[in-house]
Protein backbone atom coordinates (compact mmCIF):
# COMPACT_ATOMS: atom_id res chain seq x y z
CA UNK A 1 0.00 0.00 0.00
CA UNK A 2 3.23 2.31 1.31
CA UNK A 3 4.08 1.46 -2.46
CA UNK A 4 0.81 3.45 -4.47
CA UNK A 5 1.05 6.45 -2.48
CA UNK A 6 3.50 7.42 -3.55
CA UNK A 7 3.57 6.10 -7.12
CA UNK A 8 4.15 8.76 -9.95
CA UNK A 9 1.34 9.12 -11.71
CA UNK A 10 1.23 12.31 -13.17
CA UNK A 11 5.23 13.50 -13.54
CA UNK A 12 7.82 11.49 -15.50
CA UNK A 13 11.23 11.04 -14.23
CA UNK A 14 12.74 13.38 -16.72
CA UNK A 15 10.10 16.54 -16.04
CA UNK A 16 11.46 15.63 -12.13
CA UNK A 17 14.87 16.44 -12.87
CA UNK A 18 13.96 19.16 -15.43
CA UNK A 19 11.89 20.48 -12.39
CA UNK A 20 14.33 20.20 -9.77
CA UNK A 21 17.08 22.25 -11.94
CA UNK A 22 14.62 24.68 -11.88
CA UNK A 23 14.43 25.29 -8.43
CA UNK A 24 18.09 25.26 -8.51
CA UNK A 25 17.99 28.27 -11.42
CA UNK A 26 15.37 30.11 -9.16
CA UNK A 27 17.04 29.87 -5.73
CA UNK A 28 19.95 31.00 -7.68
CA UNK A 29 18.07 33.87 -8.88
CA UNK A 30 17.14 34.75 -5.82
CA UNK A 31 20.43 34.81 -4.28
CA UNK A 32 21.81 37.02 -6.89
CA UNK A 33 19.32 39.22 -6.25
CA UNK A 34 20.32 39.60 -2.60
CA UNK A 35 23.59 40.02 -3.07
CA UNK A 36 22.71 43.02 -6.06
CA UNK A 37 20.58 44.43 -2.97
CA UNK A 38 23.52 44.52 -0.93
CA UNK A 39 25.46 46.17 -3.32
CA UNK A 40 22.80 48.78 -3.77
CA UNK A 41 22.47 49.36 0.07
CA UNK A 42 26.49 49.87 0.41
CA UNK A 43 26.63 52.16 -2.69
CA UNK A 44 23.25 54.48 -1.07
CA UNK A 45 21.00 53.53 -3.44
CA UNK A 46 17.68 52.71 -1.04
CA UNK A 47 14.97 52.53 -4.17
CA UNK A 48 17.22 49.96 -6.14
CA UNK A 49 18.20 48.31 -3.12
CA UNK A 50 14.29 48.22 -2.39
CA UNK A 51 13.27 46.80 -5.52
CA UNK A 52 16.45 43.74 -5.75
CA UNK A 53 15.01 42.62 -1.97
CA UNK A 54 11.41 42.42 -3.26
CA UNK A 55 13.05 40.57 -6.73
CA UNK A 56 14.83 38.08 -4.43
CA UNK A 57 11.73 37.62 -2.45
CA UNK A 58 9.75 36.47 -5.61
CA UNK A 59 12.13 34.15 -6.63
CA UNK A 60 12.69 32.51 -3.34
CA UNK A 61 8.22 32.06 -3.93
CA UNK A 62 8.97 31.10 -7.29
CA UNK A 63 11.34 27.95 -6.35
CA UNK A 64 9.06 27.14 -3.60
CA UNK A 65 5.96 26.97 -5.76
CA UNK A 66 8.06 24.68 -8.36
CA UNK A 67 9.31 22.68 -5.19
CA UNK A 68 5.71 22.43 -3.66
CA UNK A 69 4.29 21.15 -7.35
CA UNK A 70 7.07 18.50 -7.41
CA UNK A 71 6.06 17.02 -4.45
CA UNK A 72 2.40 17.73 -4.86
CA UNK A 73 2.97 15.28 -8.31
CA UNK A 74 4.16 12.66 -6.51
CA UNK A 75 8.18 13.39 -7.13
CA UNK A 76 10.79 14.72 -5.10
CA UNK A 77 11.88 18.23 -5.03
CA UNK A 78 15.62 18.63 -4.01
CA UNK A 79 16.59 21.48 -1.84
CA UNK A 80 19.43 23.26 -3.77
CA UNK A 81 22.98 24.25 -3.32
CA UNK A 82 23.55 27.65 -4.28
CA UNK A 83 27.33 29.06 -4.63
CA UNK A 84 29.50 31.13 -6.33
CA UNK A 85 28.08 34.44 -6.23
CA UNK A 86 29.01 37.56 -7.59
CA UNK A 87 28.74 40.09 -4.59
CA UNK A 88 30.50 43.05 -6.64
CA UNK A 89 29.19 44.71 -9.35
CA UNK A 90 31.26 47.22 -11.86
CA UNK A 91 28.06 50.24 -11.28
CA UNK A 92 24.14 50.60 -10.59
CA UNK A 93 23.72 49.96 -14.60
CA UNK A 94 26.24 46.88 -14.35
CA UNK A 95 23.56 45.44 -12.02
CA UNK A 96 20.85 46.12 -14.11
CA UNK A 97 21.36 45.09 -17.11
CA UNK A 98 22.76 41.80 -15.18
CA UNK A 99 19.46 41.29 -14.09
CA UNK A 100 17.71 41.56 -17.45
CA UNK A 101 19.84 39.48 -18.56
CA UNK A 102 19.47 36.77 -15.41
CA UNK A 103 15.96 37.06 -16.79
CA UNK A 104 15.81 36.42 -20.06
CA UNK A 105 17.67 33.31 -19.01
CA UNK A 106 14.87 32.02 -16.66
CA UNK A 107 12.01 32.77 -19.40
CA UNK A 108 14.53 30.47 -21.71
CA UNK A 109 14.65 27.76 -19.01
CA UNK A 110 10.68 28.08 -18.37
CA UNK A 111 9.75 28.01 -22.12
CA UNK A 112 12.37 24.93 -22.50
CA UNK A 113 10.23 22.84 -19.51
CA UNK A 114 6.89 23.78 -21.42
CA UNK A 115 8.33 22.43 -24.86
CA UNK A 116 9.36 19.52 -22.45
CA UNK A 117 5.96 19.01 -21.03
CA UNK A 118 4.03 19.03 -24.49
CA UNK A 119 6.37 16.74 -26.01
CA UNK A 120 5.68 14.44 -22.94
CA UNK A 121 2.11 14.80 -23.23
CA UNK A 122 2.55 15.99 -19.35
CA UNK A 123 -0.58 18.28 -19.78
CA UNK A 124 -0.78 19.28 -15.91
CA UNK A 125 3.02 20.16 -16.03
CA UNK A 126 1.89 22.78 -19.08
CA UNK A 127 -0.75 23.87 -17.35
CA UNK A 128 1.33 24.58 -14.00
CA UNK A 129 4.19 25.95 -16.19
CA UNK A 130 1.59 28.71 -17.91
CA UNK A 131 1.71 31.02 -14.71
CA UNK A 132 5.70 31.34 -14.98
CA UNK A 133 4.86 32.37 -18.72
CA UNK A 134 2.89 35.20 -18.21
CA UNK A 135 5.43 36.04 -14.99
CA UNK A 136 8.33 35.97 -16.89
CA UNK A 137 6.85 38.21 -19.18
CA UNK A 138 6.17 40.92 -16.49
CA UNK A 139 9.37 40.10 -15.03
CA UNK A 140 11.36 41.12 -18.53
CA UNK A 141 9.21 44.13 -18.93
CA UNK A 142 10.77 45.48 -15.63
CA UNK A 143 14.10 44.70 -15.82
CA UNK A 144 13.91 46.59 -19.46
CA UNK A 145 12.05 49.71 -18.38
CA UNK A 146 14.51 49.40 -15.49
CA UNK A 147 17.65 49.46 -17.73
CA UNK A 148 16.07 52.19 -20.05
CA UNK A 149 16.08 54.62 -17.47
CA UNK A 150 20.34 54.68 -17.92
CA UNK A 151 19.51 56.16 -21.41
CA UNK A 152 16.86 58.25 -20.69
CA UNK A 153 18.23 60.40 -17.80
CA UNK A 154 21.69 59.72 -18.30
CA UNK A 155 24.27 58.40 -15.96
CA UNK A 156 26.92 61.17 -16.25
CA UNK A 157 26.91 62.62 -12.70
CA UNK A 158 25.76 61.48 -8.83
CA UNK A 159 22.49 63.31 -9.40
CA UNK A 160 21.43 61.36 -12.58
CA UNK A 161 21.98 57.83 -10.75
CA UNK A 162 20.00 59.36 -8.33
CA UNK A 163 17.09 60.41 -10.59
CA UNK A 164 17.45 57.02 -11.47
CA UNK A 165 17.30 54.99 -8.05
CA UNK A 166 14.46 57.46 -7.46
CA UNK A 167 12.69 56.33 -10.51
CA UNK A 168 13.35 52.78 -10.10
CA UNK A 169 10.97 53.00 -7.41
CA UNK A 170 7.98 52.99 -10.14
CA UNK A 171 9.34 50.33 -12.01
CA UNK A 172 7.73 47.41 -10.46
CA UNK A 173 4.81 49.16 -9.45
CA UNK A 174 3.70 49.13 -13.01
CA UNK A 175 3.32 53.20 -12.96
CA UNK A 176 6.25 53.71 -15.41
CA UNK A 177 9.54 55.58 -14.23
Amino acid sequence: MKDLVRMRTSLAEEMQQLLNEQIKIEATSSAKYLAMASWCAEQGFVHSEAYFMEQAQEEREHMIKFFKYVNDAGGRAISPEVTNIPQDFESLRDIFETALEQEIGVTSTIYRLVESARKGRDYITEHFLQWFVQEQMEEEVNARRAVQLFDIIGEESGFNLYQIDKAIRKVRGGEGA
